[in-house]
């Protein structure tokens, strides 16, 4: 069986996986399920009002899924996504509350730009695979142990480049062509400058 298909499987029973994304391991499970984000956030010892990210594997399901997103900010998306970012947008039918944290009307979406993992059909609510404030885990072995042993599935992605990716909240760029970087990481500001330019 595929790693994409035995993600699926996992997230489709309810379980938590560790995955490799393109920027360091996560940690996944079915965004819609209270039981699997509670246990997710539990392993991190992450606060449960923190918000985490939905993640697609492809942009054509997420744009799909998210089908108000306005033309502008749609094709700053094709040109960042897939990729190292995680993107912050207005969330106005408050889709996938458990990821949302204390504002449901902003939710962060994450494509990364994982091959073996491409065909997984379903969205995850993913956060990182290291305790909540600790250091990220670039390859599995750096993975506590704890939360590898919590989890339904462990995915060995080999050694990842090892830096976060970077956040951009972008719930003012459809009508203000506004944004503004929330975290830096894996994607340089100046790439999502000149991405913005052309959008």
């Amino acid at each position: 069986m595929s790693d994409a298909a035995r993600l699926e499987e996992c997230i489709a029973a309810g379980g938590v996986a560790v995955f490799p994304a393109d920027t360091v391991y996560g940690l996944a499970c079915a965004p819609d399920s209270e039981a699997a984000v509670r246990r997710l956030y539990e392993l991190k010892g992450r606060p449960p009002d923190k918000p985490a990210a939905v993640m697609f594997f492809a942009l054509e399901p997420a744009l799909a899924a998210l089908p108000e997103i306005g033309a502008r900010t749609r094709r700053l998306l094709e040109r960042l996504l897939p990729g190292g970012v995680t993107v912050l947008l207005p969330n106005r039918h408050e889709r996938y509350p458990l990821a949302c944290g204390p504002d449901p009307r902003t939710l962060g979406l994450r494509v990364p730009d994982v091959l073996r993992l491409r065909n997984v059909a379903v969205p995850v609510l993913q956060s990182s695979a290291n305790p909540s404030g600790g250091a990220e885990a670039r390859r599995l072995a750096d993975v506590p142990q704890a939360i590898r042993d919590g989890a339904d599935l462990v995915l060995d992605g080999g050694e990842l480049p090892g830096t976060p990716s970077t956040v951009v909240d972008l719930r003012a760029f459809e009508d203000a062509r506004k944004w503004r970087i929330v975290r830096a990481g894996a994607v340089p500001e100046a790439r999502i400058a000149q991405a913005s330019r052309f959008s």
